[in-house]
Protein backbone atom coordinates (compact mmCIF):
# COMPACT_ATOMS: atom_id res chain seq x y z
CA UNK A 1 0.00 0.00 0.00
CA UNK A 2 1.48 3.32 -1.03
CA UNK A 3 1.45 6.06 1.85
CA UNK A 4 2.33 9.32 2.40
CA UNK A 5 2.55 11.75 5.47
CA UNK A 6 0.73 14.87 5.11
CA UNK A 7 1.56 17.55 7.40
CA UNK A 8 -0.74 20.16 9.42
CA UNK A 9 -2.69 22.29 6.90
CA UNK A 10 -1.13 20.97 4.20
CA UNK A 11 -3.07 19.56 0.96
CA UNK A 12 -2.29 15.98 -1.55
CA UNK A 13 -2.36 17.37 -5.48
CA UNK A 14 -5.70 17.11 -6.88
CA UNK A 15 -5.37 13.88 -8.45
CA UNK A 16 -8.07 12.20 -11.05
CA UNK A 17 -8.43 8.47 -11.17
CA UNK A 18 -8.76 6.11 -13.81
CA UNK A 19 -10.65 3.57 -14.43
CA UNK A 20 -10.52 1.73 -11.03
CA UNK A 21 -11.76 2.17 -7.87
CA UNK A 22 -9.62 3.72 -5.36
CA UNK A 23 -9.98 3.81 -1.29
CA UNK A 24 -7.97 6.04 0.65
CA UNK A 25 -6.93 5.40 4.83
CA UNK A 26 -6.14 8.00 6.51
CA UNK A 27 -4.03 7.12 10.44
CA UNK A 28 -4.96 9.05 12.82
CA UNK A 29 -8.31 9.71 11.32
CA UNK A 30 -9.70 13.14 12.82
CA UNK A 31 -12.92 13.21 10.95
CA UNK A 32 -13.52 17.11 12.02
CA UNK A 33 -10.19 17.97 10.81
CA UNK A 34 -10.34 17.13 7.48
CA UNK A 35 -11.48 18.72 4.21
CA UNK A 36 -11.91 16.72 1.62
CA UNK A 37 -12.62 17.09 -2.66
CA UNK A 38 -14.23 13.44 -3.59
CA UNK A 39 -15.56 13.98 -7.22
CA UNK A 40 -17.74 17.38 -7.31
CA UNK A 41 -18.19 17.23 -3.64
CA UNK A 42 -16.19 19.46 -1.33
CA UNK A 43 -16.38 18.16 2.21
CA UNK A 44 -15.60 20.55 5.17
CA UNK A 45 -16.79 18.52 8.49
CA UNK A 46 -17.85 15.17 9.54
CA UNK A 47 -15.87 13.11 6.89
CA UNK A 48 -16.56 9.18 7.24
CA UNK A 49 -14.57 6.38 5.81
CA UNK A 50 -17.20 6.12 3.01
CA UNK A 51 -16.40 8.99 1.87
CA UNK A 52 -12.33 8.11 1.13
CA UNK A 53 -13.64 5.64 -1.46
CA UNK A 54 -12.92 7.51 -5.00
CA UNK A 55 -15.23 6.57 -7.81
CA UNK A 56 -13.30 5.68 -11.32
CA UNK A 57 -12.64 8.52 -13.63
CA UNK A 58 -13.29 11.16 -10.51
CA UNK A 59 -11.02 13.73 -8.46
CA UNK A 60 -9.78 13.71 -5.24
CA UNK A 61 -7.79 15.86 -2.88
CA UNK A 62 -6.97 15.90 0.70
CA UNK A 63 -6.68 18.63 3.12
CA UNK A 64 -5.32 18.00 6.83
CA UNK A 65 -6.82 21.11 8.76
CA UNK A 66 -6.01 19.21 12.27
CA UNK A 67 -2.04 20.22 14.21
CA UNK A 68 -1.23 16.82 13.65
CA UNK A 69 0.72 14.68 10.77
CA UNK A 70 -1.27 12.54 9.54
CA UNK A 71 -0.48 9.19 7.12
CA UNK A 72 -2.81 9.20 4.09
CA UNK A 73 -2.88 5.60 2.65
CA UNK A 74 -3.72 4.33 -0.91
CA UNK A 75 -5.09 1.10 -1.63
CA UNK A 76 -3.18 1.47 -5.37
CA UNK A 77 -0.55 2.90 -6.62
CA UNK A 78 -1.21 6.61 -7.82
CA UNK A 79 1.70 6.95 -9.34
CA UNK A 80 0.52 6.81 -12.75
CA UNK A 81 -2.86 8.95 -12.22
CA UNK A 82 -3.33 12.37 -13.37
CA UNK A 83 -2.21 15.42 -11.18
CA UNK A 84 -4.70 17.98 -12.34
CA UNK A 85 -3.57 20.24 -9.63
CA UNK A 86 -0.14 20.77 -7.59
CA UNK A 87 -0.71 23.54 -5.35
CA UNK A 88 2.52 23.09 -4.20
CA UNK A 89 4.47 23.04 -7.48
CA UNK A 90 5.91 26.40 -7.01
CA UNK A 91 6.65 26.64 -3.58
CA UNK A 92 10.32 26.87 -3.56
CA UNK A 93 10.74 29.20 -6.08
CA UNK A 94 11.48 33.13 -6.04
CA UNK A 95 8.15 34.24 -5.54
CA UNK A 96 7.91 37.42 -7.86
CA UNK A 97 4.60 39.68 -8.06
CA UNK A 98 2.99 39.96 -11.28
CA UNK A 99 4.28 43.54 -12.48
CA UNK A 100 1.06 45.77 -13.26
CA UNK A 101 2.17 48.12 -16.07
CA UNK A 102 3.51 45.25 -18.46
CA UNK A 103 0.40 43.44 -17.57
CA UNK A 104 -2.20 46.31 -18.61
CA UNK A 105 -0.17 46.77 -21.45
CA UNK A 106 -0.28 43.05 -22.47
CA UNK A 107 -3.74 42.08 -21.57
CA UNK A 108 -5.49 45.65 -22.67
CA UNK A 109 -6.74 46.00 -19.23
CA UNK A 110 -9.87 48.47 -19.00
CA UNK A 111 -9.15 51.98 -17.79
CA UNK A 112 -11.08 53.17 -14.45
CA UNK A 113 -9.67 50.96 -11.95
CA UNK A 114 -8.70 52.79 -8.55
CA UNK A 115 -6.59 50.36 -7.23
CA UNK A 116 -4.47 47.35 -7.80
CA UNK A 117 -3.50 43.83 -5.89
CA UNK A 118 -0.39 42.17 -7.56
CA UNK A 119 0.50 39.02 -6.15
CA UNK A 120 2.67 36.18 -7.22
CA UNK A 121 -0.19 33.58 -8.16
CA UNK A 122 -3.01 36.56 -9.36
CA UNK A 123 -3.10 40.39 -10.22
CA UNK A 124 -6.68 42.30 -9.35
CA UNK A 125 -8.02 45.34 -10.47
CA UNK A 126 -10.62 46.88 -8.60
CA UNK A 127 -13.08 49.38 -9.83
CA UNK A 128 -15.83 51.55 -8.12
CA UNK A 129 -18.91 48.67 -8.42
CA UNK A 130 -16.86 45.78 -9.57
CA UNK A 131 -13.07 43.56 -9.34
CA UNK A 132 -11.49 42.52 -12.68
CA UNK A 133 -9.20 39.09 -11.51
CA UNK A 134 -6.56 37.43 -13.24
CA UNK A 135 -5.16 33.91 -12.02
CA UNK A 136 -1.77 32.49 -13.06
CA UNK A 137 -1.70 28.82 -15.31
CA UNK A 138 -1.26 26.22 -12.66
CA UNK A 139 -2.17 28.01 -9.10
CA UNK A 140 -4.84 28.97 -7.25
CA UNK A 141 -6.72 31.28 -4.94
CA UNK A 142 -6.74 30.05 -1.38
CA UNK A 143 -10.43 28.55 -0.32
CA UNK A 144 -11.72 30.74 1.82
CA UNK A 145 -14.41 32.17 2.96
CA UNK A 146 -15.74 36.05 4.24
CA UNK A 147 -18.13 37.26 7.13
CA UNK A 148 -18.81 40.36 6.17
CA UNK A 149 -20.14 40.20 2.76
CA UNK A 150 -20.69 37.75 0.04
CA UNK A 151 -19.68 37.60 -3.83
CA UNK A 152 -20.77 36.89 -6.72
CA UNK A 153 -18.39 35.83 -9.70
CA UNK A 154 -18.51 35.48 -13.79
CA UNK A 155 -15.94 33.43 -15.67
CA UNK A 156 -14.78 35.65 -18.30
CA UNK A 157 -11.85 33.27 -19.56
CA UNK A 158 -9.92 30.35 -18.81
CA UNK A 159 -12.01 27.54 -17.66
CA UNK A 160 -10.92 26.84 -14.14
CA UNK A 161 -11.86 24.65 -11.37
CA UNK A 162 -14.56 26.31 -8.80
CA UNK A 163 -14.98 25.73 -5.37
CA UNK A 164 -18.61 26.81 -4.48
CA UNK A 165 -19.59 25.77 -1.16
CA UNK A 166 -20.10 22.06 -0.83
CA UNK A 167 -19.67 21.94 -4.51
CA UNK A 168 -16.61 21.70 -7.17
CA UNK A 169 -16.85 22.65 -10.71
CA UNK A 170 -14.55 21.54 -13.68
CA UNK A 171 -13.63 22.99 -16.98
CA UNK A 172 -15.74 25.93 -16.25
CA UNK A 173 -17.10 27.87 -19.26
CA UNK A 174 -17.29 31.19 -20.14
CA UNK A 175 -20.01 33.05 -19.04
CA UNK A 176 -20.94 30.61 -15.83
CA UNK A 177 -21.57 32.67 -12.81
CA UNK A 178 -21.60 31.64 -9.22
CA UNK A 179 -22.74 33.20 -5.86
CA UNK A 180 -20.84 32.73 -2.92
CA UNK A 181 -22.84 34.11 0.08
CA UNK A 182 -21.36 35.02 3.90
CA UNK A 183 -19.66 31.95 5.45
CA UNK A 184 -19.29 30.06 2.42
CA UNK A 185 -16.12 28.74 1.18
CA UNK A 186 -15.11 29.34 -2.28
CA UNK A 187 -11.95 29.40 -4.37
CA UNK A 188 -10.64 29.51 -7.94
CA UNK A 189 -7.97 26.94 -9.34
CA UNK A 190 -6.76 27.22 -12.34
CA UNK A 191 -5.52 24.49 -14.02
CA UNK A 192 -4.31 24.96 -17.38
CA UNK A 193 -0.43 24.52 -17.92
CA UNK A 194 0.32 27.05 -21.43
CA UNK A 195 2.13 30.09 -19.98
CA UNK A 196 -0.24 32.55 -20.53
CA UNK A 197 -3.69 30.65 -20.00
CA UNK A 198 -4.95 33.36 -17.22
CA UNK A 199 -8.18 32.55 -15.38
CA UNK A 200 -10.02 35.89 -15.75
CA UNK A 201 -13.17 36.86 -13.62
CA UNK A 202 -15.80 39.42 -12.79
CA UNK A 203 -15.98 39.70 -8.83
CA UNK A 204 -19.03 41.98 -7.57
CA UNK A 205 -20.02 42.07 -3.94
CA UNK A 206 -22.80 43.19 -1.48
CA UNK A 207 -22.13 44.09 2.65
CA UNK A 208 -18.36 45.25 3.71
CA UNK A 209 -15.71 44.87 1.44
CA UNK A 210 -12.41 45.05 3.47
CA UNK A 211 -8.78 43.16 2.24
CA UNK A 212 -8.49 41.70 5.85
CA UNK A 213 -11.85 39.89 6.33
CA UNK A 214 -10.61 36.84 4.71
CA UNK A 215 -10.87 32.85 6.26
CA UNK A 216 -8.40 30.62 4.72
CA UNK A 217 -9.48 27.44 5.45
CA UNK A 218 -6.57 26.57 3.18
CA UNK A 219 -3.98 28.63 1.32
CA UNK A 220 -0.96 27.13 -0.47
CA UNK A 221 0.49 30.18 -1.54
CA UNK A 222 1.02 30.67 2.35
CA UNK A 223 0.24 34.58 2.46
CA UNK A 224 2.70 35.31 0.15
CA UNK A 225 2.21 38.59 -1.24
Amino acid sequence: MLSHYLKPRRGTQLIKTDSAELIINIEPFYNDSLFLINGYEFITKDVTHTDLIIKPNSYFMIINNSDEEINVKYGMDISHLEVIYDPYKFENLKKKKIDPKKFIRKYSIPDGYTEILSKWYSIKFSYPDQNLIYVKPEMGISIQLHKERSENWEILKGKPIIVNGNKVHYNVKSGSCFSNPINHYHAVINPNKKKDDYVMLIEKWTGNFDEDDINRAFNPNQYYT
